[in-house]
């Protein structure tokens, strides 16, 4: 596990291998993501009308980024029947604030990284 890597949650390489190593557009997508978690984490509740799309869209959001394990928890919630959803659903919450932790890491890894030149 690399120094930026808090738990493991994502799979930086699979990013950089999206972004060609650019520091500046790996930025920015994860910008995106954290702005779509923001956007999209209270709709995880089956009272919200539209709590299967916020699921859907953090899974391809996840999958983007390398955070398999959210983007299998993601699926499996999206696949589940209402009464059976809430539990799924903390996994996901669960699952998204360690993506979310190790994204921070990440991002403050290449903002020290610019400093430096």
């Amino acid at each position: 596990m690399a120094r930026r890597d808090l738990s493991g949650a994502v799979d930086f390489d699979v990013l950089e291998r999206m972004t060609g190593g650019e520091d500046s557009i790996t930025d920015e997508v994860l910008g995106l993501f954290g702005q779509q978690a923001t956007m999209w984490s209270p709709m995880l509740d089956v009272r919200e009308e539209g709590w299967r799309d916020a699921v859907h869209t953090i899974r391809g959001a996840a999958a983007g980024i390398g955070a398999d394990t959210l983007a299998q928890a993601c699926q499996a919630a999206e696949a589940a029947d209402r009464a059976s959803a809430p539990p799924l659903l903390d996994r996901v919450r669960d699952q998204l604030e360690i993506a979310l932790g190790d994204v921070a890491a990440y991002r403050h890894e290449l903002m020290l990284r610019s400093l430096r030149g």
